[in-house]
């Protein structure tokens, strides 16, 4: 199988094992904003929202780390799970330890508890899940997100609908299903075979920790990102504006979500890849043009289609989730663009570069958060957003394609950028036939964006002509 129908067949897998399951979760967003008013909602997810950001900073980032040591084949596999297990458990306890500091903050000091049960148990389930993945246990790998999201979703709807939990429900059906899929893979892959206290030597813990502190306030700055719009609106504009800013999200996750589906298995692949420099070279420029175009046209169609989907998923107390999804959805295909590109930092093990970054862009949509919001309430915080996924697309556009020696497709790039924008204007605006305008720079991404699709057909067709 060559690298490209490798590709394509393990985004296959984690597509089925992801999506499929995630999309049930947008499909019952009707129960969600049925059953949680807009000021609850917000107060779930600003409890989420944090957790995520504590996350990466109490696991040392070494979900990360234990994929990227785990995928290369020469490495002593079991060595690297032991050592991260150790190290993840030393940052578990520390915050366990420090966890009654969470009382000060006005909005999360009901529910700190809660916060540290959703770290506890996110981090044990990341790190199991992605030692599996580093192993090339793909299917297995898409069977516990299956499960996972199985899960969320039944203790959702059970402490949602028949024990009326409110908040606490919502964010406690995350919990159990974390529980219970570490549970899962720790017995079912055999997990406690693979941990040797032996194995873990401090040569190994250094290094581990190496590569994966760098990034752990590389994902911080991102959650700052994605989570200080969400603080700044419920200051500025209130809990209510805040859960339907919030509830416009969900729509762009889409975009995320399937990048992200792509990313598990375009990262297994890259590190493959650097073994021949060459092809490397050429594997990554075919590849993030056919992305790009994918992701573009994937964004392109959201955002014509926000404001149906808005009536479809949203209740009506959050109908004004529409006005600011087309913003949103543009900061989220930066944020796929973006992602890519992380990957040669990851490739190289430079993640210093990822760093700065990712702090430029954090720092900027602080900025503009401040700025932007008093003035134009959430709408202001979706183009800080966009606006701040867009800077540190064009430093990485100046920096990663540099480093690995491919192309990045800057005029592609360029074009789906404006097409983009323009589409999201028309449907933001009160424009007469704004559909059928939006519609007609839809048709545009489509035509842009074809030669790279058919490129990348002839790796998996090569009786297409040329």
């Amino acid at each position: 199988m060559n690298r490209y129908k490798k590709l394509f067949s393990d985004t296959g897998i984690l597509a089925i094992g992801t999506f499929a399951s995630k999309l049930l979760v947008f499909l019952l967003m009707p129960v969600y904003t049925a059953v949680l008013a807009p000021e609850a909602f917000s107060t779930a997810e600003l409890i989420t929202g944090t957790s995520n950001l504590l996350i990466p900073v109490v696991c040392l980032g070494i979900t990360n780390g234990i994929f990227r040591f785990a995928a290369e084949k020469e490495t002593d596999r079991e060595a690297v799970f032991s050592s991260s297990l150790v190290l993840l458990f030393c940052g578990l306890l520390g915050f366990v330890a420090l966890s009654p500091l969470l009382e000060f903050v006005t909005y999360l000091n009901s529910y700190v508890w809660l916060i540290v049960a959703y770290v506890f148990f996110a981090n044990l389930q990341s790190v199991m899940a992605q030692y599996i993945r580093a192993i090339d246990r793909t299917k297995l790998f898409a069977v516990q997100g299956i499960l996972n999201t199985a899960l969320t979703i039944l203790f959702n709807l059970l402490f949602l609908l028949v024990f009326k939990m409110g908040v606490v429900g919502y964010v406690l059906s995350v919990v159990a299903g974390n529980l219970v899929t570490t549970i899962f893979l720790f017995f079912f892959a055999r997990l406690y075979k693979a941990f040797h206290w032996s194995k873990v030597k401090k040569t190994l813990l250094l290094e581990l920790l190496r590569f994966s502190l760098p990034l752990v306030p590389t994902t911080v700055c991102w959650m700052i990102t994605n989570l200080s719009d969400r603080y700044m609106v419920t200051y500025f504009s209130g809990a209510e504006a805040n859960g339907i800013y919030s509830a416009a999200y969900k729509i762009p996750t889409i975009v995320t979500l399937l990048s992200g589906i792509f990313m598990q298995a375009w990262q297994f692949s890259a590190i493959a890849a650097e073994e021949d420099p060459a092809e490397s070279k050429r594997f990554f420029n075919k590849v993030f043009s056919s992305f790009l175009a994918l992701a573009s046209i994937c964004t392109g169609g959201l955002i014509l289609l926000s404001g149906i989907l808005t009536k479809l998923l949203l209740a009506s107390s959050y109908h004004d989730a529409w006005y600011y999804m087309p913003t949103l959805l543009c900061a989220a295909a930066f944020e796929a663009a973006v992602s890519f590109l992380a990957t040669v930092y990851l490739v190289k093990k430079k993640p210093s570069h990822s760093l700065v970054t990712a702090l430029a862009g954090a720092i900027l949509n602080v900025i503009l958060n401040f700025v932007l919001i008093p003035r134009f309430g959430p709408l202001g915080a979706a183009f800080a957003t966009m606006l701040a996924y867009g800077f540190v697309l064009i430093l990485r556009m100046i920096d990663a394609p540099r480093m690995m020696g491919f192309s990045a497709s800057p005029v592609q790039l360029l074009l789906c950028t404006i097409l983009l924008f323009g589409e999201a204007w028309f449907m933001t605006t009160d424009i007469a036939l704004k559909p059928l305008f939006a519609g007609i720079l839809l048709i545009g991404i489509i035509l842009v964006n074809l030669k790279p699709l058919f490129v990348i057909a002839r790796e998996f067709f090569p009786k297409i002509k040329k």
